[in-house]
């Protein structure tokens, strides 16, 4: 079930097929629409303080009847497929749960809020949620900026809350201060922007020498969220063997990329490795017309979206981005099957942020059948201690003596944890289009890398 009240006041959704993202080229044109579709995968901004507000749901008050689902996105509907496709994975989880009994026996609803990543409207949203439709848990939030002023809204609630969007690691960093206070937070995904970082080292360090990428100039964007990126490239990236012909960081709002691309190309680095969100659309377009003779890839938020050849005419060709799963790619047996019926529900394949909504439900639905209690401190308890396959691998939470608490675990092996994969956008041979290719790890790989033409 799906709230179409909640849905209709504040997401855009009230039940019709929502158009996702048919305008996503205006938003890709407009520098400020950029800023909503892309902003926040691991932004971090300002703490600012929520204040606790007190009388939620502690072990004494646990919710009882329906079990309800709160869901915090960006935006819905044909403003942003990211915050679209957490709203629609959760409710495709709801729609499963309910077709096999529900939770407890009960019946799943789903109740959506949209932040338009803002943090204050989050932190009322968050609000909503839990005081006055008084869900069992929440999940969601892409931006950092809301994610960290909730914190407070939610270790005054004290329910559950499984991030899946927002990578800053200030979030478990609170944990470690205080983890009484915040630990009903988790990040189902995607790993926090330190581990971001550690996998394009480990990228770097498998297929560098066979991409014929001996030297890259790393470039990231501005904004908080690559600070972590950058401090792993900046220590790591020399110890894998690959020479760092330069460093930039950049302006967030760069409309021309053609002095810094002058300055890769004159270093003679073989590559542009990269971390980009808000900026993304503007430096493929501009790579891509002006065929400079360097490669381009690293974490592209932008390329991540399955439709994203189409929106920007091929200029994503022979790129390369980390991403958390493609809809062909096989990482449990629940990834396939799960973007086949999310584009059988919405009529388009979902963004990295789908996979984790839905595995945050579905997780959490499974906590609460173990221990049969839909008290908190039990889910808390459950989920330090599970293990879970989800579709983007599998999902444990790094423990209250560790580094990062409760952040989902990263295993650069996928044995007991998750690890993103690598794709590359190639021409599909009837020359119609393009598509992305899994490229790493090899046991997910669908192809291999291919320079681009003019390199």
């Amino acid at each position: 079930m799906v709230n179409e009240n909640s849905q209709s006041n504040n997401s855009g959704c009230s039940g019709n097929e929502p158009e996702g993202e048919q305008n996503i080229v205006s938003d890709i044109r407009s520098n400020a629409d950029r800023r909503t579709f892309l902003k926040g995968t691991g932004a971090v901004g300002l703490a600012a303080s929520a204040g606790c507000l007190g009388g939620g749901s502690s072990s004494g008050d646990a919710p009882s009847g329906t079990f309800k689902i709160g869901v915090l996105t960006s935006h819905t509907g044909t403003e942003n497929p990211i915050g679209n496709s957490i709203a629609r994975s959760a409710e495709l989880a709801a729609d499963e749960l309910n077709e096999n009994g529900g939770v407890l026996g009960n019946d799943v609803e789903v109740f959506v809020k949209t932040t338009n990543e803002q943090p204050q409207r989050g932190k009322t949203k968050y609000e909503e949620l839990t005081v006055s439709e008084n869900v069992d848990f929440t999940t969601g939030v892409f931006t950092s900026e809301v994610l960290l002023n909730i914190m407070d809204s939610i270790a005054g609630q004290q329910k559950v809350h499984m991030t899946a969007g927002a990578a800053t690691p200030e979030a478990s960093t609170m944990l470690t201060e205080d983890y009484e206070q915040y630990k009903y937070w988790f990040r189902t995904g995607p790993v926090n922007a330190h581990f971001l970082g550690a996998n394009m080292v480990d990228f770097a360090e498998a297929n560098f020498s066979d991409m014929g990428w001996d030297s890259v100039y790393v470039l990231t964007e501005d904004y908080s969220w690559t600070e972590p990126v950058d401090e792993v490239l900046r220590d790591q990236l020399a110890d894998a063997d690959v020479e760092v012909a330069g460093m930039k960081r950049y302006a967030g709002d760069t409309s021309d990329f053609s002095t810094i691309y002058d300055q890769v190309e004159a270093s003679d680095a073989d590559a542009a490795f990269v971390a980009m969100a808000h900026s993304g659309s503007t430096a493929i377009a501009q790579y891509a017309k002006q065929q400079r003779p360097f490669a381009f890839g690293g974490i592209h938020v932008p390329m991540q979206l399955p439709s994203y050849w189409g929106l920007v005419n091929g200029a994503c060709a022979y790129s390369i981005t980390q991403n958390t799963a493609t809809p062909t790619s096989e990482i449990t047996e629940k990834t396939v099957p799960y973007a086949e019926a999310y584009n059988e529900k919405v009529g388009k394949y979902p963004v990295y942020t789908g996979y984790i909504a839905y595995d945050a439900v579905k997780q959490y639905a499974a906590a609460v059948e173990s221990t049969e209690s839909r008290n908190p401190d039990d889910i808390v308890s459950e989920l330090e201690s599970s293990s879970f396959t989800g579709t983007a691998g599998t999902l444990r939470y790094y423990g209250q003596d560790e580094e990062y608490p409760h952040d989902i675990v990263y295993d650069e092996n996928a044995e007991d944890g998750v690890r993103p994969l690598w794709l590359q956008w190639k021409p599909n041979e009837d020359g119609d289009g393009g598509s992305q290719t899994a490229i790493f790890p090899d046991s997910l790989a669908e192809g291999s890398y291919e320079s681009p033409p003019w390199v």
